[in-house]
């Protein structure tokens, strides 16, 4: 390769139009997931609109204005009205996704609903799981997540994303989905789910803090990347159609390791944290949040990315 001056990489850079030209990674709106809390009970939220409440009527209002501006897939959380050592309002009937799936579905054909499927809103305890003598019981959680998935799928999920990172409940889920006849519902593992201190402003809006310890016992260790790869094969031997890595930008290393070992989908999420420090260092004047967002975003997808969970999704369609 020549050297400067022959050599002028600036060349490229001069307008819009040249870097467009040769624009490596390319942010587009149908890679965005909107993710979206119910609740009977609305609660707005200013500071961060994106972690705001919706009751079933306004969630519908709400996904009403995303997909007329161009949004195409949502994420369901939900907050029950009451909890429960057993997670009831995780899997019953009548639970909060399960009534804003059914709300949604014949309004929005279209549209890709995905579901998160863990317990943490609705237990009592707000462990992910079953609690026997203080610990989290892995293999009896098992049933209540896979009857969880079924319930979201027999609503009108389009997906089932479970993010609880208890051993084995891709395989439970996948053969509880195929027993019911619900064989073509993918799911979208929450493979590599780290115990993270970027979750603060989500566990506040879906109301899922632990009342007791903390999640390091199941949610993965900050430092490891190696065991986030066996995470993430074990999960796609287990039937798993894609895999989650969440947070996003403190791990990106572990986004692009996802993304060269293995030739399924990579999601990331890009979590509360990172929304709200953009959010309030906009708000302090340090820098500009359409700027910085959209620079975190496409950085998310140069680490490898297929799709992405986002807050800023809703902001997307007049940003890009």
């Amino acid at each position: 390769m020549s050297a400067f001056p022959v050599t002028r990489l600036r060349r490229f850079r001069r307008t819009a139009s040249l870097r467009g030209l040769v624009r490596e990674t390319s942010v587009h709106l149908d890679q965005f997931v909107m993710p979206l809390f119910v609740a009977p009970q609305a609660l707005a939220n200013e500071e961060l609109p994106g972690m705001a409440r919706f009751d079933v009527e306004g969630l519908v209002a709400e996904v009403d204005a995303l997909a007329a501006s161009g949004v195409r897939a949502v994420m369901l959380f939900g907050i029950p009205p009451e909890k429960d050592d057993e997670a009831t309002g995780a899997w019953e009937d009548e639970g909060i996704v399960q009534q804003a799936l059914r709300a949604l579905r014949p309004r929005f054909p279209e549209l890709v609903v995905l579901t998160d499927v863990c317990l943490c809103e609705y237990t009592s305890h707000g462990h992910c799981g079953v609690v026997v003598d203080g610990e989290i019981h892995n293999d009896r959680s098992l049933e209540l997540l896979a009857r969880t998935a079924v319930s979201h799928a027999d609503a009108g999920a389009d997906v089932v994303a479970p993010s609880d990172m208890m051993d084995g409940r891709v395989g439970a889920i996948r053969e509880a989905l195929d027993d019911r006849g619900f064989e073509s519902t993918p799911i979208l593992a929450y493979s590599a789910k780290y115990a993270s201190a970027f979750y603060g402003p989500f566990r506040e809006a879906a109301d899922s803090t632990p009342s007791f310890g903390d999640r390091r016992g199941y949610q993965m260790d900050p430092a490891n990347v190696r065991e986030a790869l066996r995470e993430c094969e074990l999960d796609l031997d287990e039937g798993a159609d894609a895999i989650m890595i969440k947070p996003a930008l403190p791990y990106l290393d572990v986004i692009r390791a996802a993304r060269e070992a293995f030739d399924v989908p990579v999601a990331a999420y890009n979590v509360s944290g990172e929304y709200a420090m953009v959010k309030a260092a906009a708000r302090a004047g340090w820098l500009d949040e359409r700027a910085a967002a959209l620079e975190s975003l496409t950085a998310i997808k140069r680490a490898g990315a297929d799709l992405i969970v986002s807050y800023w999704t809703r902001d997307l369609p007049a940003w890009l």
